[in-house]
């Protein structure tokens, strides 16, 4: 996909969704460049040991976060509709997220402090995937100041890094690894 309009950006524009281009620092291109960052950094998340540790939702999500991306990218809703392989991320897609949240906190030890971000290399990759998905969640506010921007973007990024500090608390859980308090 990318070959077709390679050195295009050279000139510090960047294509999006429906062909049209806009400068690399538009709110908008800011929005979904974070959310590509945010979902490589679930990638990496996913790839640590344990490899197979919540695979299935890393996986939704990955694609969630790309429809997200692809509604960020363009201002024209036929033109996003026409590129998703399926729906919007809504209130399903957040209620995934609420139940893998639930899940996991009950079987951890409540907090009564902070936590230094850390702990296994899985911990580590998802606590760091968590303030990428922060940043992301600021860029997409940002972009709501000037734009209309689905409310239901800003509800999944908020709780997907909700989820993201659960699951690292978790990876750590699973390996003996307690929390470092602060």
């Amino acid at each position: 996909m990318r070959g077709t309009n390679r050195k295009r950006g050279e000139g510090g524009a960047t294509g999006r969704l429906g062909g049209d281009g806009v400068p690399k620092d538009d709110a908008r291109a800011e929005a979904y460049g974070q959310g590509n960052k945010r979902t490589a950094h679930s990638g990496v998340g996913t790839a640590r040991v344990p490899g197979r540790f919540e695979h299935a939702l890393f996986e939704a999500i990955q694609r969630d976060l790309f429809t997200i991306g692809a509604e960020l990218a363009s201002p024209d809703p036929a033109k996003v509709d026409k590129a998703l392989p399926g729906p919007r991320v809504g209130e399903p897609q957040v209620a995934v997220l609420e139940k893998a949240i639930d899940t996991h906190e009950a079987q951890l030890v409540a907090l009564k402090s902070f936590i230094l971000p850390g702990g296994t290399a899985k911990a580590a990759a998802l606590h760091f995937a968590r303030t990428v998905c922060r940043r992301a969640e600021r860029a997409v506010v940002a972009l709501a100041h000037d734009a209309a921007v689905s409310p239901a973007i800003l509800q999944y990024l908020n709780r997907l890094s909700d989820l993201l500090f659960v699951l690292a608390r978790a990876a750590n859980a699973q390996a003996s690894r307690p929390d470092t308090k602060w």
